[in-house]
């Protein structure tokens, strides 16, 4: 185990703390911060755990990768990655609480442009219960769905590139 963690935790410390900067440069210039960190990291979780398994198959283990060594690097620095970020994020809106209160006030404000959208598909009770909800939510609720839609993501892009980037030698 300290082989496949020597080999990738840069990967993944790394990975989470750009996608922790990212999520402070969208609320600097003005973006739906949430939102945005959530797309980069779909963009920035193939391309680290591409690098960390090549870099684990050519420079720590001869040449050679099966997908079950493939899916275990993936799974060390995607998940890494989410927490790194998930705990950066959970840090930032606690420090900074006016940025919090300023996210909560955007996506409450989504629910009430849409509410007559929303009503109309869902019911008024479904309504009722995600505007409670969100009205409800805390920093960690938001640090906690970062890194979910880091997770699954994650694990999808490591059984692909598993699989691409597999070999072995007979």
């Amino acid at each position: 185990m300290k082989r496949y963690l020597g080999s990738t935790y840069l990967f993944g410390l790394i990975g989470g703390v750009f996608c922790v900067l990212a999520f402070l440069l969208f609320k600097w210039i003005g973006f739906d911060a949430t939102n945005l960190s959530m797309l980069f990291g779909y963009v920035l979780i193939p391309i680290f755990v591409f690098l960390g398994i090549r870099y684990f198959r050519n420079d720590i283990n001869g040449g050679e990768l099966s997908f079950a060594h493939g899916m275990t690097i993936g799974f060390l620095i995607y998940t890494m990655i989410a927490v790194v970020a998930g705990l950066g994020i959970w840090l930032v809106l606690s420090l900074s609480p006016e940025f919090f209160q300023e996210i909560k006030a955007a996506k409450v404000a989504v629910m009430d442009t849409n509410k007559d959208l929303i009503v109309g598909q869902l019911g008024q009770e479904s309504f009722d219960f995600t505007y409670e909800k969100i009205k409800a939510m805390t920093a960690l609720d938001i640090a906690l769905n970062d890194f979910i839609w880091k997770i699954l993501p994650g694990l999808f892009f490591t059984i692909i590139i598993s699989i691409i980037l597999r070999r072995t030698k007979f």
